[in-house]
């Protein structure tokens, strides 16, 4: 059941937190009400989510709540979609959200400390929210994010298909290092791989674990692999 009262330690309640995101959710489309070229119809649509997103700014699995923030959003019949870099194994195997999505961006342990310069070693963590990943494919859909960066982990898809087989997730997604923000004062343009490139190692990764490309998109430099060759309905 959702914490209905705030946390100890500090921490924010699954209530506050949903009750919060929503208020900030109408608070940011309100402006378009004022345009005369607005949909009221969609707008009103939209004054409703019914999708959450739980990624993006920070570690989603430090939350100690993120399992009844996830059952809340449930309760409402909302949909939930949370992204992790596989640090918290214990956690990404208490939550059941409808989507699991794991960020791999290396091959090996040496090319993770390089890559992501961590502030400790978490590779044994990682592998270990990959095979919680593949005993999680009855409770959620699951998927595992690959960044290609040039000259810096795309190489070895044995390495990388030795690792999905863990998992092995209902999708697999491919996609380029983008040259934008802060990334662009540690990184050259040159290590964008373009879109031939990524669909290559895609296919290379997809021929280890019997994966085919269910689609791809070139503006986004982003291919998707499937066991199937396809994309399903979510369940």
């Amino acid at each position: 059941m959702p914490v209905p009262l705030p946390a100890p330690s500090g921490w924010d309640s699954p209530v506050e937190i949903k009750g919060s995101i929503i208020r900030e959710h109408k608070r940011l489309i309100s402006g378009y009400g004022g345009s005369g070229t607005t949909d009221i119809n969609v707008l009103r649509e939209a004054q409703e989510p019914n999708q959450v997103a739980i990624s993006l700014a920070g570690e989603p699995t430090l939350y100690p709540y993120l399992p009844e923030l996830i059952d809340l959003f449930h309760s409402d019949g909302m949909t939930t979609f949370v992204v992790s870099n596989g640090t918290q194994p214990d956690m990404i195997a208490k939550i059941s959200p409808t989507q699991l999505y794991i960020s791999l961006n290396a091959p090996d342990e040496t090319t993770y400390l390089r890559v992501c310069n961590p502030c400790g070693n978490f590779w044994r963590e990682i592998q270990g929210s990959l095979e919680v990943l593949g005993r999680s494919q009855s409770r959620t859909r699951t998927a595992v994010r690959i960044t290609l960066i040039r000259g810096l982990n795309m190489f070895n898809p044995e390495g990388y298909a030795r690792l999905l087989r863990t998992a092995m997730p209902d999708y697999l997604e491919v996609k380029a290092y983008m040259h934008v923000g802060f990334s662009q004062k540690r990184l050259g343009r040159d290590a964008m791989p373009d879109h031939e490139e990524v669909l290559g190692f895609a296919s290379e990764i997809g021929d280890e674990l019997g994966y085919r490309i269910a689609d791809d998109c070139e503006i986004s430099r982003i291919a998707l692999l499937s066991r199937s060759g396809k994309v399903e309905q979510i369940r």
